[in-house]
Order: C-alpha cells, then structure tokens, then sequence
C-alpha cells in the first residue's frame, strides 16, 4: 500500500472541497436548546437574536446570547452598550483563561438575559471559528451552560470560513433572516446549502426563514415553495426597529405603541414555536441560474 492510499478521503464530508472538522467532546452543549442565526450581512441578524432572546426570556427561559463578530454589537440592545470581547479579555491575561472570572465576559441584560460577545481577530488575520471555539470552551469551564435553557448564537454575515461554520456545531436549529429583496433570498440560498452540509456530520437543522423589515413576502415565499423551505415568521418595515437600536433598546423595553406591540407578539410566537419545533426540513437549494430565473432576472 503506498502512502498515498493510506490517506483517508475526507473531501466533501463537510461540504463539496471541504475537509471535516470534527467538534472536540470538551465543547458539546448539552442541556440547553442552541440556535444558529444567519443572513446577509445588515439583514437584521443582531435585532433579531436580540429580540428574541427577550421573548424566550419572557417565555421564562434562562437565554444566553453569544455575538460572533469582531463589531461586537449583537447584545448591543440588551445590554444598552458596547460589552468588552472573550478575545480582547483573553488577550489582557495573555491567554490565561484560567485567571478569568465569569463576570469579566459575561454581562446580564434585558430581563435576565446573559450577554457574551466572542469578538474576532483583527481584520485579515485569523479565523473567527477559533474564537468561537475558545469562547464556548470557556463558558464550559466556568460552567455557565448548566443553568441555561437556550443559547443564540448571532453569527456574522457573508462569510463562509470557520467563523461562518462554528455555531453549526452546536446548534440544534439554523434560523435564516431575510427580506423580499434578490440579494437577501440569494444569500439565503447559500446559507441552506452550508447547513445542508453541515446536517450530514452534525445535528444541526434548518428552522425556517423570518422575512424582516418587509412589507410584503411574495418573492420568499415562492422561492420557499420552489425549495421545500417554511418562512416561519415576518417583521414589517416598520420604524420601530430602527428606533430600538437607536434608543438601545429591544422592542420589549420600548412605548406601547400599536406596531410595537404587534413585532412583539410576533416575536413572542416566533419564540415560542421555536422552542417547540420538531419539524425537519430538507429543502434543495438551486443552482445560481435557477436563482436569477426564479427571481425575473434575464
């Protein structure tokens, strides 16, 4: 047997050209229900984990929300400020995390709701997948996974390294936020196909899509249709959402005017079917081509 034939094949197990990673045991979550949100980037992503964070809170659930972006201002809202990173805190004990305390990474906000932002490193150097790793490992170690009920993961858009893929490892459901728009709805369709991938070695799968910030639905709900995927939820375009991120606030903290009320009970729902979900959907993402075609592009 040549060397060569002792190499074992592990292309495409993680996805076509990849090679599998596997999770290291020590930083499994177990327990708690984990969520996974994506999108394009500005989609929505943060005000969406953010606010469904509080509802599950509301729901009486113990909720930790992780950010995994180096702007660090996924709990933005919850907390009402900019919350220092594990990568900047691990940086300061020059790695020791053992010299951490939990209080030095872990921030209580809206409700009750622990805030942790994983951070990045520097930009063009790195992988953000590390940082995901070593922040969930230091969660592990001060046991501050044991006494919680659901863990969001709110991951950056419009990457597909190891920081893209990381959450996917241990979450349970992928939740994809988009909007009535090409560009949403065709980042949408990558990101089914990673998680796809994924599916095949880890637990993860796919929720569903939330339309956000869209007055109508019609172009992702055809191209649910066309796929085999469910958009479980829909937040219009209204003010309100960019009036919480403004006053620091999620939408639970805000007046009680009429549109406020109604994203609430939406997000309130959304939570509470969530939490619930048994249903397991394949859908069957489209080639590039088909996307520009279903969409009326020539």
């Amino acid at each position: 047997m040549s060397p060569r034939d002792e190499i074992p094949n592990l292309r495409g197990l993680d996805g076509e050209g990849s090679v599998q990673v596997h999770q290291d045991s020590e930083t499994k979550i177990e327990g708690a229900k984990v969520f996974s949100v994506y999108g394009k980037g500005g989609i929505g992503k943060s005000t969406t984990s953010s606010n469904l964070s509080a509802a599950f809170s509301k729901l009486g659930k113990r909720v930790l929300q992780i950010g995994c972006d180096p702007k660090h201002d996924s709990t933005f809202t919850l907390t009402g400020s900019l919350v220092p990173t594990v990568i900047d805190i691990l940086k300061d004990v020059d790695f020791h995390s053992e010299e951490l305390r939990p209080e030095d990474f872990v921030f209580e906000g809206y409700n009750g709701v622990k805030c942790v932002e994983a951070g990045g490193p520097p930009a063009g150097t790195g992988c953000g997948g590390y940082v995901v790793g070593q922040t969930v490992k230091l969660l592990k170690q001060h046991h501050l996974l044991e006494d919680t009920d659901v863990v969001i993961f709110d991951v950056l858009g419009d990457v597909v390294c190891g920081g893209f893929a990381a959450p996917l490892q241990h979450a349970d459901l992928a939740l994809i936020v988009t909007a009535n728009d090409f560009d949403s709805i065709y980042a949408m369709n990558r990101i089914i196909a990673a998680v796809q991938a994924k599916s095949n070695n880890y637990k993860v799968r796919l929720a569903g899509c939330v339309a956000n910030r869209s007055k109508d639905t019609d172009e992702v709900d055809r191209y649910c249709r066309t796929v085999g995927f469910n958009r479980i939820g829909h937040m219009p375009d209204v003010d309100a959402l960019r009036r919480s991120r403004l006053k620091k606030k999620t939408l639970f903290e805000m007046p009680d005017d009429e549109d406020i009320v109604q994203c609430r009970a939406e997000y309130m729902r959304l939570a509470e079917a969530l939490y619930n979900s048994t249903e397991t959907l394949a859908p069957a993402p489209l080639p590039d081509r088909e996307i520009f075609e279903l969409l009326g592009f020539d």
